[in-house]
């Protein structure tokens, strides 16, 4: 019961000065609402990257050149030469990969296209049909090009969506040629409006032959990606050790430590992003707390006002048998309601937020983004706002409890 009256007397405290309480809870509104909010932006970011790769199949394996990234100084490895045709070559027979479907090497060249008076700056990527059945998207208009023009190095080329409108506007593409360093490519199918894929923005891409882009548009005899499709997923483990072994046994290499490639399957992509993402989010959630903290020495500097104004009143009861754990109480009590009502509607605002930011990015730029409510950070954030509270609220709960009932009641 005493707990009760204890609380009641709170609440009417706080309702006593309703501009200042609210005024004092905005900074705990405020750095809750930026940690739901981007914890729901974060959640969201990762759902649909993740549900991205995962769309590639779980059976694809890519294989890029230098060793494996272990930070920003090996960043320069990705542009050596190590694959070439005969790794190519060497991966494609039963013998030295069992289980191996299909292998498809990839360029990708920065290149300006022109049609007549018009022009496009667009990333053309040296690919093959695998490519696109990984990536899952298949011109709208016409066909794709065949092995036969990657064998004999055909000069055709598939149009983004956004390419196409740019260089042709509303008429076909079909059967006609666009020029890329001279060369006269002619456009066999155009894609139908997708966005970006992973990595990927399809609109803006153009597709061409690997060995055509390989001799015509880089003069290179090299490769800047291999990706290979297993005939089931639980083979990939086994695959991927057979690659390893055939691309060490081709370059030489006798110790791992010195590979001059690196094996990535999708699960590997997944835990990778996971793992970005996560840390993204936590940097950007630490930022956010920050204002939690200014929230707290708001609250510690209004409850100081607040004691100083209810001297009287503290003076009056205990004058009439309050003791000083019933002063502090009352006074942490007050704390903690405000930064928890604070935190509370923080929670439902940057909840709010976050579904306006979600529904945004699905209506206006046509991302499947989904909104994720980050349950746990915001029993963390209630959490976290009750404890400052206490933090916050308990050197002004001990200068209201240590006062003299005869001064207190003298104050005016």
């Amino acid at each position: 019961m005493k707990l009760r009256f204890t609380l009641e007397t709170a609440v009417k405290g706080l309702k006593a000065h309703r501009s200042r309480s609210a005024l004092t809870v905005l900074g705990i509104v405020i750095g809750i609402t930026a940690i739901i909010l981007v914890m729901a932006i974060g959640k969201g970011a990762q759902s649909l990257i993740l549900n991205q790769i995962q769309g590639m199949g779980s059976r694809t394996i890519s294989i890029e050149p230098g060793r494996q990234p272990t930070g920003p100084s090996d960043i320069y490895q990705v542009f050596t030469d190590s694959l070439k045709e005969r790794d190519v070559q060497a991966l494609k027979l039963p013998a030295n990969v069992r289980g191996n479907n299909k292998v498809a090497p990839m360029v990708i060249q920065n290149s300006v296209l022109s049609y007549e008076n018009e022009t496009k700056t667009a990333n053309v990527v040296g690919g093959s049909e695998l490519f696109m059945s990984i990536l899952d998207v298949y011109p709208a208009e016409g066909s794709m090009f065949t092995e036969d023009d990657i064998r004999q190095r055909a000069p055709v080329v598939i149009l983004g969506s956004t390419v196409k409108q740019d260089l042709f506007g509303d008429s076909d593409a079909i059967g006609k040629k666009v020029k890329i360093k001279n060369i006269a490519f002619r456009v066999v199918g155009v894609y139908p409006p997708r966005g970006r894929v992973v990595m990927f923005d399809v609109d803006a891409m153009v597709l061409a032959p690997y060995s055509t882009v390989q001799k015509y548009l880089m003069g290179i005899n090299y490769y800047n990606e291999i990706m290979v499709e297993a005939e089931s997923e639980q083979i990939v483990p086994q695959v991927v050790e057979d690659i390893k072994s055939t691309l060490r046994e081709l370059h030489g290499i006798t110790d791992p430590a010195k590979d001059d490639f690196h094996v990535a399957t999708m699960a590997d992509a997944v835990q990778r992003v996971s793992i970005i993402t996560d840390v993204l989010t936590l940097l950007l959630v630490s930022v956010a707390a920050i204002s939690l903290i200014v929230g707290g020495i708001g609250i510690m500097n209004i409850m100081l006002v607040s004691v100083t104004e209810r001297t009287k009143e503290i003076g009056l009861r205990k004058a009439l048998g309050a003791t000083e754990t019933d002063i502090m109480t009352q006074f942490l009590m007050e704390a903690v309601l405000l930064t928890l009502i604070g935190g509370g509607l923080g929670i439902l605002l940057g909840g709010g937020l976050g579904w306006l930011t979600a529904f945004g990015f699905r209506q206006f730029m046509g991302l499947q983004w989904d909104f994720v409510f980050p349950f746990s950070a915001a029993m963390l954030g209630l959490g976290v706002a009750g404890t400052i509270g206490l933090v916050f609220g308990l050197y002004p709960a001990r200068q209201a409890s240590q006062k003299s009932p005869i001064e207190a009641l003298r104050y005016e």
